[in-house]
């Protein structure tokens, strides 16, 4: 895998006044199975976010649905009191039922709860960010945000919140969210072999504002190409670090936030996403998802 970095591979990236390194940290797989109840290692869970932290990463992505309320605990027992540099991106409009799926909450009254529960676990007065959850497990649904998103832009003049996001949205969601108020990031499903938001992501690169994409490395079907595999071969990486490495080069607007509960896999991930990919390769894995 070669040496590993001194810096986080692909710098920073300004969530509004917020800096954060481009190389997150995603928090869902911190729990049990299925992402419900405590983890099997307790200690071991702790130690992935100290690490994370360690390694300089400033971008931890969270939800209180997670568990639920599990890895919101545990991020405050492994980091609270927080460095002023560690900024914690949230979401909400989702919880979680006893059969483990994701029902949608949306309405007033459910996301100010959520808000609240997710100052409370993390031990927070104010949440960096906060991204709307649209959407089913299916994927982004058409319909309009407005009366979910006014109700945070009305937490967010309260003082509980600092920024807006959107997840899980459609583009004209998107639009509708940023005639209402600003938002400082869109949290997506997009990989190399899902590439459906590639006009999306440069039409917010120039505006500036961030993409961040979820199951970046295929979620629980994990990415599958004999391109990667001979890219990966070529570089004597793994197949994963060669997707990562790709995601920072498509554009300066993608922040990664990968999820592992192991503290080797993390560094393995870190120092993956540093790979230097040539001309040829990129061309290669352009074709994967097109």
């Amino acid at each position: 895998m070669g040496t590993f970095p001194a810096t986080l591979p692909g710098g920073t990236w300004n969530l509004g006044d917020l800096t954060v390194t481009r190389f997150g940290y995603g928090a869902m797989q911190l729990t049990g199975p299925w992402v419900m109840g405590p983890p099997a290692d307790h200690d071991g869970a702790l130690a992935v976010l100290r690490e994370a932290v360690g390694l300089g990463i400033t971008h931890v992505d969270t939800a209180d649905a997670y568990g639920p309320h599990i890895t919101n605990q545990l991020i405050r027992e492994a980091l609270h009191p927080y460095r002023d540099s560690l900024h914690i991106v949230t979401k909400v409009g989702a919880t979680r039922d006893q059969e483990g799926g994701w029902p949608p909450a949306r309405k007033p009254e459910d996301l100010r709860r959520a808000v609240q529960e997710n100052l409370e676990n993390l031990g927070l007065d104010t949440l960096d960010v906060v991204n709307l959850r649209l959407g089913d497990a299916q994927g982004p649904q058409p319909g309009s945000l407005a009366e979910a998103f006014e109700t945070l832009v009305e937490l967010q003049q309260q003082g509980l919140i600092r920024h807006l996001g959107v997840s899980n949205a459609t583009a004209e969601q998107i639009a509708e969210a940023l005639s209402i108020a600003p938002i400082v990031c869109v949290q997506n499903m997009y990989n190399l072999a899902h590439r459906h938001d590639d006009e999306l992501i440069d039409e917010l690169a120039e505006q500036g504002v961030a993409y961040v994409p979820f199951f970046p490395l295929g979620g629980f079907s994990p990415l599958q190409s004999s391109a990667l595999t001979a890219v990966a071969t070529r570089l004597d990486a793994t197949p994963m670090s060669v997707a990562l490495a790709w995601l920072l080069r498509r554009s300066p607007n993608i922040l990664l936030i990968p999820g592992t509960s192991s503290v080797a896999h993390l560094r393995e991930n870190v120092a993956g996403a540093g790979l230097q990919l040539s001309d040829d390769d990129l061309a290669a894995l352009d074709d994967i998802g097109r």
